[in-house]
């Protein structure tokens, strides 16, 4: 996830700009090789057991190489082989910025010492949770709204399932509180119990087109009950996954209520409501989240 907010990070300097950082992310995407395609090329896992493994991060909240580890289709050796074939999404996206003429390697290089000590994070070679985690405490107390314990769980759950089941290739703008918000297609969805939550994502009907595509693994041509029930099916899983992790991890059972679209024009917003951009190569959804 380094590269999400280290692309961010140059936003909020203001030496890139929105269109610089999609262009750079786009070639990002079709640079990186999926860690599955990487273990097939190798003839490490045969297809039907990466479409096994994609398939069960739909119910778990792990990563494809977790996964495959306890189904016993890689070796702890074998996945760290494959991640280290991997060059680091943030190194890639700073050269594709110098290859472009956004940047220069005397910025870039600036660039990332800055990073690395408003981070507090030394190593970067390697991704874990924890640093995952310091990230997002760190992205969400630049915007002056920190996060507490469930609330951090919720933002790492759902970026990590943006990736997972949208792609990689976005970039977070900071959050800010609102108290009114003008909606375009918005599916909003509660989780009650012992932890009160309202999620929503909000985008034009042309993002939400290339969203569902991307959810779905179809080409959607128009916008219909189709796209609106995957926008839906994505919302209501990251929150099934959050319950699952909430009740795993602090015994707190949680209920959804079914996922909603939203017919407001203007939606009136609870207290201390944040609503974060988020930027794709095919557009700009909006995260409207009272946690």
């Amino acid at each position: 996830m380094y590269a999400q907010f280290f692309g961010s990070y140059l936003l909020s300097r203001g030496v890139i700009t929105t269109t610089q950082l999609t262009d750079a992310i786009t070639k990002l995407t079709e640079a990186k090789i999926k860690l599955g395609t990487l273990a097939i090329h190798q003839g490490l896992m045969t297809a039907s057991e990466v479409d096994e493994v994609c398939y069960l991060q739909t119910r778990e909240d792990k990563k494809f190489g977790e996964i495959a580890i306890e189904r016993d289709y890689l070796t702890s050796e074998q996945v760290d082989q494959l991640l280290e074939s991997q060059n680091p999404d943030y190194l890639l996206l700073g050269q594709n910025l110098v290859d472009s003429g956004a940047i220069s390697n005397s910025d870039l290089e600036g660039l990332f010492l800055d990073y690395q000590s408003d981070t507090d994070i030394e190593d970067f070679s390697f991704e874990s949770q924890e640093q995952t985690e310091q990230l997002i405490r760190k992205f969400f107390l630049i915007a002056d709204h920190p996060l507490d314990k469930h609330g951090l769980m919720y933002m790492t759950l759902l970026f990590n399932n943006l990736i997972r089941f949208i792609g990689d290739d976005f970039t977070p703008m900071a959050p800010a509180i609102v108290d009114e918000y003008p909606t375009e297609f918005c599916v909003s969805q509660k989780i009650t119990g012992p932890l009160q939550c309202i999620s929503r994502v909000d985008m034009p009907e042309e993002v939400a087109l290339r969203f569902a595509s991307r959810y779905a693994k179809m080409d959607f041509s128009e916008f219909d009950e189709y796209v609106k029930a995957s926008v839906e099916d994505f919302l209501n899983l990251h929150n099934g996954l959050y319950s699952v992790n909430m009740s795993n991890e602090f015994t707190m059972e949680l209920t959804l209520t079914p996922p909603e679209s939203l017919s407001y024009d203007v939606l009136p917003i609870e207290p201390d409501t944040i609503v974060i951009p988020v930027i794709y190569p095919f557009g700009t959804l909006h995260l409207i989240l009272t946690l």
